[in-house]
């Protein structure tokens, strides 16, 4: 028996889950230039357009198994906002993205041009009595938000 949580949910919105589980945890980002910002996610870092509302500047992002909204302020929206939306976004969290291999999206951001805000590093965490080391470097998309993109050193 296929437990409900799986791929069933994938398969009804048209995803393409690398992972087998639906997440719980899905970040929204408001952003300034929708079309920016989707360039940024989808050419630069390799995020795949899971869904979209074009009209609405709207989209669903993932890669490998993470998945994140962005969408544009706009007077359509509902906005959420709890106070001034004054950059960078985001300020005191980092979205930490698992990908098989950061040096090529590393090389990719160089090579673009993009600004690297902390350069790769290997990075020991202790979990209960395990160390657990992670490959990793972080980046600002256009509006600031910090995303932590890492690999396992295993």
């Amino acid at each position: 028996m296929i437990p409900p949580i799986r791929s069933l949910f994938g398969l009804i919105m048209g995803y393409k889950f690398i992972t087998m589980i639906k997440p719980t945890l899905i970040p929204e980002l408001k952003v300034t230039h929708f079309k920016i910002s989707l360039d940024f996610y989808t050419r630069l870092l390799g995020f795949a357009i899971l869904y979209d509302r074009p009209e609405d500047d709207f989209a669903m992002l993932g890669i490998n198994g993470a998945q994140l909204m962005i969408e544009g302020f706009s007077d359509v929206n509902r906005s959420w906002k709890v106070g001034a939306m004054d950059k960078p976004f985001g300020r005191g969290i980092n979205i930490q993205i698992e990908i098989p291999n950061i040096e090529s999206l590393y090389n990719r951001l160089k090579a673009a041009g993009y600004p690297i805000y902390q350069e790769v590093e290997e990075k020991w965490y202790r979990i209960n009595d395990n160390e657990t080391g992670n490959r990793q470097f972080l980046v600002q998309d256009p509006d600031g938000y910090l995303l932590r993109f890492f690999e396992d050193m295993e």
